[in-house]
């Protein structure tokens, strides 16, 4: 395989290992590595394993990916991943289906001949809910999501409602400034000097 086909089987079998909660997830990462999501920031070995308030894993979790867009220069590359999620979760005691868009930046390396990932980052794009009987009635009161950000509005929701806790400064679309910023970081760093 050539590098850009190496990159892109990295980080969907990343995807894939995380959606499955199996161990070899921990491969596809240099253990210096970090991850920053709707839940949580810091080191990867705070991030496998775990799950946050919100997910269940009694009920259903199903990730789709697209096609992962691979920028490379050297032995570094950065890669765009669309990621579309549909997680069950009992919202107001009723069943409910999130289903969250977003675009996950990957930082990955090569070091002594081997991909790994050395940062994951995600952007929030929007999300829906709706109950997973058709018909029932989730009885969201509209002010409890009024202030919520748009660009992850109801995972932030689903998060509260579960006991957790979300940030309202997460990186979403609704900010174009910090969304640029991101990439502005991830090409200085792809053209950094060794």
């Amino acid at each position: 395989m050539n590098d850009f086909e190496t990159i892109s089987q990295l980080v969907l079998k990343e995807r894939m290992y995380r959606g499955r909660h199996v161990k070899e997830a921990a491969d596809c990462y240099f253990p210096d590595a970090t991850v920053t999501t709707s839940w949580q920031s810091g080191p990867v070995s705070t991030f496998l394993g775990k799950q946050p308030a919100d997910f269940n894993n009694s009920l259903p979790i199903v990730g789709r990916f697209g096609t992962p867009i691979v920028h490379q220069n050297g032995n570094r590359a950065y890669v765009e991943l669309s990621s579309t999620t549909n997680h069950w979760q009992m919202i107001n005691d009723v069943e409910a289906v999130i289903e969250s868009y977003m675009r996950l930046i990957y930082r990955v390396e090569q070091r002594k001949n081997e991909w790994k990932i050395v940062d994951l980052t995600s952007i929030d794009e929007a999300d829906k809910i709706q109950p997973a009987i058709p018909g029932q009635d989730l009885k969201i009161d509209p002010a409890d999501v009024a202030k919520l950000r748009r660009s992850y509005r109801f995972l932030a929701y689903g998060r509260i409602k579960a006991g957790g806790k979300i940030s309202q400064d997460l990186l979403g679309t609704d900010r174009k400034a910090d969304e640029d910023g991101l990439y502005q970081k991830a090409e200085e760093w792809l053209h950094e000097k060794d």
